[in-house]
């Protein structure tokens, strides 16, 4: 029987050998196991012809478990960790990937979605622990100021309510994300599509050393490795995988960040999306993503987001409202009778009451609660509207019951920061 150490040496060395998320690969290593696996392809045993193809032109360049054992030296200079499935920080959700088929996949990257063979990680906490409570938040490379506000206060909201904020670490949405996050003292993850020794984009290093310290660098690729254009795409699954849902800020026409979201909504995970300006090229692929998926919701802030990720019957996000008015206290009654009083003067009980067709009774209470609410004031010769700018006490008995606290996501929480990958390197 193989060993922890030869079976991790042997994921090290089929990653090596194959791009991450190659199925072939996944199910012969489900099957047979890493090290058998590994043999199997190293003898020209690949079960298809394309696979054997690739690892012989990659075993040509040198010799799989050399490199993997290399590898392995290196993650462990570098202070970094491999995690593998049999570690007990791998996060279980990923194995959902197995079950993701993309409709009109044809290209190598919407085919080969399987889920990954280990990770290379920095920072010190456990990475299923970190992914447990988990959101992704990603966009456009080219963030507008817009889409750098809203994610930003994304990043800061969900992260100061114990969310995980998870993105690519690009420029634009992805850094704004991983910022606000680590501006509210939380937790943000970087998935990375290079070595998690490789800062990429340059402009960001300082970002990445502030996310390793307190966060977690992620990728599946060892270290060294470098950011090639089709890895963005193939680390996207592992974003969309990873979290409890995907938040689009901005993107456009043809965009990585709405792959995710897409890939997320294959897997059953809630994919959403905040609306900008039709003017601008950066909203379109937000526009889109509601316009094509029926199921990928419209977000305009926190709590919108927790509404769909967090606990049934806990997260839901109050209905947006203006500022609350003292006529808002009002039940029909009350609003009757105010709605008779004349613009200018006064008027006697009497006739309010007939002008209100209530009792005079009723429109005694009722004046007595209006007077309260400083709406009208008391006259020698009735009661008058009262003069404008008069405020209302803070609390009174109204005879109806208030509405909920003013204030929806659309008030307090259009914000966010940060951009996921765009898919492609610039």
């Amino acid at each position: 029987m193989s060993t922890i150490e030869e079976r991790t040496l042997a994921r090290v060395a089929l990653t090596w050998l194959t791009e991450p998320g190659t199925r072939s690969v996944h199910r012969l290593v489900a099957r047979l196991g890493p090290v058998a696996a590994l043999d199997l392809l190293l003898d020209g045993g690949a079960p298809d012809e394309k696979l054997r193809s690739a690892v012989a032109a990659r075993a040509a360049a040198g010799d799989a478990r050399a490199v993997a054992a290399e590898a392995v030296a290196r993650t462990e200079r570098l202070g970094a960790r491999l995690v593998t499935p049999e570690d007990e920080e791998w996060p279980a959700q990923l194995a959902d990937l197995g079950r993701m088929r993309l409709t009109d996949a044809y290209r190598k990257v919407d085919v080969e979605t399987a889920p990954p063979l280990c990770f290379w990680v920095r920072g010190s906490w456990p990475l299923a622990e970190a992914l447990d409570r988990s959101v992704a938040v990603v966009g456009a490379r080219a963030a507008t100021g817009y889409g750098t506000h809203v994610a930003t206060e994304i990043g800061y909201g969900l992260a100061d309510r114990g969310w995980t904020i998870v993105s690519g670490g690009a420029f634009g949405v992805d850094a704004a994300a991983h910022r606000g996050a680590l501006n509210a003292g939380g937790l943000t993850v970087a998935v990375l599509a290079c070595g998690v020794d490789r800062p990429y984009p340059m402009g960001n290093a300082a970002l990445f050393e502030r996310i390793a310290d307190t966060g977690l660098l992620v990728s599946e690729w060892p270290p060294g490795a470098d950011p090639l254009r089709p890895r963005f795409l193939i680390r996207n699954r592992v974003i969309a995988a990873g979290t409890a849902g995907t938040v689009v800020v901005e993107a456009s026409a043809r965009s990585g960040a709405t792959q995710t979201a897409r890939r997320a909504l294959a897997i059953g995970r809630p994919a959403m999306a905040v609306p900008g300006p039709v003017t601008s090229a950066m909203s379109v692929g937000t526009h889109e993503l509601l316009r094509e998926y029926p199921k990928a919701r419209l977000v305009t802030g926190v709590a919108h987001v927790l509404e769909e990720v967090g606990r049934i019957g806990y997260d839901l996000a109050p209905p947006a409202r203006g500022p609350e008015r003292p006529r808002d206290r009002l039940d029909d009654e009350a609003t009757q009778v105010l709605e008779a009083m004349p613009r200018r003067g006064a008027v006697g009980v009497e006739r309010l009451a007939a002008r209100a067709g209530v009792t005079l009774r009723t429109a005694l209470r009722k004046l007595s609660m209006l007077e309260e609410l400083t709406l009208v004031v008391r006259r020698d010769d009735g009661y008058a509207l009262a003069p404008p700018g008069t405020s209302a006490p803070a609390a009174a008995d109204t005879s109806a019951p208030a509405p909920p606290e003013a204030g929806g996501p659309a008030a307090a929480d259009t914000g966010a920061r940060g951009a996921a990958g765009e898919g492609t390197p610039p």
